[in-house]
């Protein structure tokens, strides 16, 4: 899931709503339809269409005659070179283009539509509006033709290298990251721990202590059901997974395999049963009688399915970081709600397997055009220039699948609020109800996150019994998690007990300066019971170190 993340970075009704959009784009495009039909409906229904048409007209006329005062908006990075500016032809060309888009939003804007089709129709008109920017073309590219006269059409030779290895690496969009300075369990991933237990669906990592005490308490991150963990354990010092075995947590993560088409029937109890294990590991490994727990993105959801259908003693904590569980917040993704998207992504599914990481992050790409697709396009094809080494962007490329079955149980609980309706789904053969849970809470969101909208984040709070904290950090849904104390540009909100309405907590919280790991680390200690001695050694008789973290399955294709 793409900030870039993000950058590819693609949930507001979680990651599950986004591999449905996925799925129904891979079979035949037909998300990029529907979403274009909501884009005509919402032009053909804007209150004063024939107006808005005339006015639009009238400034093309006075862009033609060079009267034009519409300039881009400062920081868009598109219309920077000067040519844009002093160039009487491209000046008109991009004012012309501005106009347009424009009067393209303001129709949207105006249109009497309902939340999601209103989402739709804003998806596919940034999908078009990014796709007519004349500075996707070499002729309309200043920069692009000046380099290529500079360098002798050297650039332009380059950018032909740059699309056809992405053209024969199967790439939907270019290629954001330049991934080979990146080596797993060296310069990524490489906090020491070992791979302690190994089934047919997940690797249970365990990490090594860095304290001489640690408490009793284990933590058990689980982590998404698409893409791979070691976001989390990105780079030495900007590693969450070496912050919080720094803070003396046992800690325990989830390194869930990647899924071929011979998984295609797994689904929610199947991870659940997985999971259930790795509970049992992490208790059996620390002889403690609780487990604390941290579900991150559909991780989330996951969790507080099974957290609805455990004993209560079983969990001591869970914490949820940019999780949404109530999908009726209004979304980026709610576009996915709409027929005939569900149930074409239903058949996509059914036929091919598993969904392709590679539309998921796709998906999450074309969520941001301007940002994730074009100024790639331009950077490498155009300018002839190879994309950066970036480690975010190397892990958001590492993509994953997801098996076909759990992809249409995670649609169908989006598309009918299944986690805010108790009783409405089942898992391991109980009914689901989120409130029966009286375990603490710790709900995470992020004030820019374009994926997981913070209130979405902050209904959570209202469906899971037990106290609930919630802390908004900033940043975006990928941009928060690599956010070590230190960082001089990082903030989070921390309020009064959470209440039913997210801008009234808002206004009644207060800023901190500096990262939310800090208040997190606070509020798990002070639910992981006494320090005891750290063992030296990982694992135990019944569960011997199988190989060092990060493990096989984080290296699977």
């Amino acid at each position: 899931m793409s900030e870039s993340t993000t950058a590819s970075g693609a949930q507001s009704l979680g990651e599950a709503a986004l591999d449905a959009i996925n799925a129904g784009l891979a079979a035949g495009r037909v998300g990029a339809i529907d979403a274009a039909t909501a884009l005509l409906t919402a032009l053909a229904r804007g209150s004063d269409g024939g107006e808005r048409a005339k006015a639009l007209a009238r400034e093309l006329i006075d862009v033609a005659a060079g009267r034009s005062a519409i300039a881009a908006p400062r920081g868009d990075a598109r219309f920077a070179d000067p040519a844009w500016r002093e160039n009487p032809f491209y000046r008109r060309i991009g004012q012309a283009y501005l106009a347009t888009a424009h009067a393209i939003s303001e129709a949207i804007d105006a249109a009497d539509l309902d939340w999601r089709r209103a989402a739709q129709a804003r998806f596919a008109a940034g999908i078009l509006v990014s796709a007519l920017a004349p500075t996707n073309t070499l002729a309309g590219n200043p920069a692009a033709l000046r380099r290529a006269r500079d360098t002798r059409g050297a650039s332009l030779r380059h950018g032909a290298r740059n699309m056809m290895a992405d053209a024969l690496a199967g790439r939907r969009t270019p290629s954001q990251v330049d991934a080979r300075p990146f080596r797993l369990g060296e310069n990524i991933a490489a906090t020491p721990g070992a791979v302690v237990f190994r089934n047919e669906v997940v690797e249970v990592i365990q990490y090594s202590p860095a304290t001489p005490s640690v408490r009793v308490v284990p933590l058990v991150i689980v982590w998404s059901l698409i893409n791979r963990f070691y976001i989390l354990d990105l780079a030495p010092g900007r590693s969450f997974i070496e912050y919080a075995v720094s803070q003396g947590i046992t800690v325990f993560v989830t390194s869930w395999r990647n899924p071929g088409r011979q998984h295609a029937a797994w689904d929610l109890d199947t991870y659940a049963t997985a999971l259930l294990e790795t509970f049992e590991v992490a208790r059996q490994i620390t002889g403690s009688d609780q487990v604390g727990t941290m579900g991150l993105c559909a991780g989330g959801q996951l969790l507080a399915a099974l957290l609805a259908v455990l004993p209560e003693d079983l969990v001591r904590y869970a914490c949820f970081g940019v999780s949404q569980l109530d999908m009726s917040v209004p979304n980026p993704a709610g576009m996915a709600m709409s027929q005939p998207l569900p149930s074409l992504a239903r058949l996509a599914t059914g036929t091919s397997g598993v969904v392709d990481g590679r539309d998921i992050a796709a998906v999450f790409s074309w969520l941001r055009p301007d940002e994730l697709v074009w100024s790639y396009w331009v950077n490498n094809y155009l300018m002839g220039q190879d994309p950066p080494a970036f480690d975010i962007l190397a892990w958001n490329a590492d993509a994953t699948r997801m098996p076909g079955a759990l992809q249409r149980q995670l649609l169908s609980i989006s598309e009918h609020n299944q986690f805010a309706s108790p009783g409405t789904m089942r898992l391991l053969d109980r009914e689901v109800d989120l409130g029966k849970s009286e375990v603490d809470t710790y709900v995470i969101g992020a004030l820019t996150d374009h994926l997981v909208p913070w209130r979405g984040a902050y209904r959570t709070t209202a469906l899971l019994g037990g106290q609930s904290t919630f802390m908004l950090s900033g940043g975006g849904h990928i941009q928060h998690l690599v956010n070590p104390p230190g960082n001089p540009k990082a903030r989070y909100h921390l309020g009064p007990e959470p209440g039913g309405d997210p801008d009234a907590w808002l206004a009644a919280a207060t800023a901190h300066e500096g990262s939310w790991w800090d208040h997190w680390s606070s509020w798990v200690l002070a639910r992981s019971g006494p320090s005891r001695r750290a063992r030296k050694t990982l694992g135990n008789r019944e569960h011997r170190p199988i190989e060092p973290a990060p493990g096989s399955y984080v290296r699977q294709r």
